[in-house]
C-alpha cells in the first residue's frame, strides 16, 4: 500500500518593519505574527538601511515620513544594492504627492494605517507574489499619474537591475538575434556581447537564452 506524501507547507515570508513609532512597530508585530515572521524592525532610516541589508526580507512595510529622511531614503538605498526586497508603504498620508512619489522611486504598493490586519496580510503576500497593491482610493492617483506619464514605467526591481547596454543586449537576444549580430548592431565585441549575456543570466538568475526570451517578452521588451 502506497503512503499517503505529505504535503510540504509553504514558507512563511519575511518582514521588514520601518516606523518611528515603537508602539504601531509593536501592534503590527503582534497583528502579523500569525501569518509571516517578522524579521527586523527599524525606527530611522540609517538603521533600517543596515538591518534590511543584513537580513534580507521578502517585504518591507514602509513608513513615509520619518525624522531623518523618510521611507524613500530607506528605499531608494536598498534597491541599489539588494532589488530583489520588496516595499509595501504602510502610512498615515494619503496625500497624493505622497502615493506618486514612494511608486516612482519603486515601491510595489501603498496602503494606509487605517487598513484591518487580515488585509494588512493579504497585501504583503500579494505584494510578495508580484502584484501591486494600493488601498482602494490610492489606486486612481496612480492609475492618473502614469495616464498622464506614459513614459514612466511602472518600477520592476528585476529590469531594474541591469544596466541600459544590458537592456540593449537582452531585447536584441530575445529578437532571436545571433552574438554576432548583436555585436554588429552595437558596435561592439562578440566578447562584450557574451559579458552582458552571462551578466544579465547572473542577475536574473538565469541559465539560458531561451528563459531570457521568455523573460522579455512577458515585460515586452522584444
Amino acid at each position: 500500500m502506497t503512503e499517503p506524501v505529505a504535503e510540504t507547507a509553504p514558507r512563511r515570508l519575511t518582514v521588514f518593519l520601518v516606523d518611528d513609532h515603537a508602539m504601531f512597530r509593536a501592534g503590527v508585530r503582534s497583528e502579523l505574527g500569525a501569518h509571516v515572521d517578522v524579521v527586523g524592525e527599524a525606527s530611522s532610516v540609517a538603521e533600517a538601511i543596515s538591518r534590511i541589508q543584513a537580513v534580507r526580507p521578502d517585504v518591507v512595510l514602509l513608513d513615509v515620513h520619518m525624522p531623518d529622511g523618510g521611507g524613500r531614503a530607506v528605499l531608494e538605498s536598498i534597491r541599489r544594492t539588494h532589488p530583489q526586497v520588496l516595499f509595501l508603504a504602510l502610512s498615515v498620508s494619503d496625500a497624493a504627492e505622497d502615493v506618486i512619489g514612494l511608486i516612482r522611486a519603486g515601491a510595489r504598493g501603498y496602503v494606509t494605517k487605517t487598513i484591518s490586519p487580515d488585509e494588512l496580510a493579504a497585501a504583503v503576500r500579494r505584494v510578495a507574489d508580484g502584484d501591486a497593491v494600493f488601498s482602494p482610493r490610492l489606486a486612481g492617483f496612480v492609475l492618473d499619474a502614469f495616464a498622464s506619464r506614459p513614459d514612466v514605467p511602472v518600477a520592476d526591481p528585476e529590469l531594474d537591475q541591469l544596466t541600459n547596454r544590458e537592456r540593449e543586449v537582452l531585447r536584441l537576444l530575445a529578437r532571436g538575434y545571433a552574438y554576432k549580430e548583436i555585436a554588429k548592431e552595437l558596435f561592439i565585441s562578440i566578447k562584450t556581447v557574451e559579458t552582458h549575456v552571462s551578466n544579465v543570466l547572473r542577475k536574473l538568475q538565469m541559465s539560458n537564452r531561451y528563459e531570457l526570451s521568455r523573460w522579455a517578452a512577458d515585460r515586452r521588451l522584444v
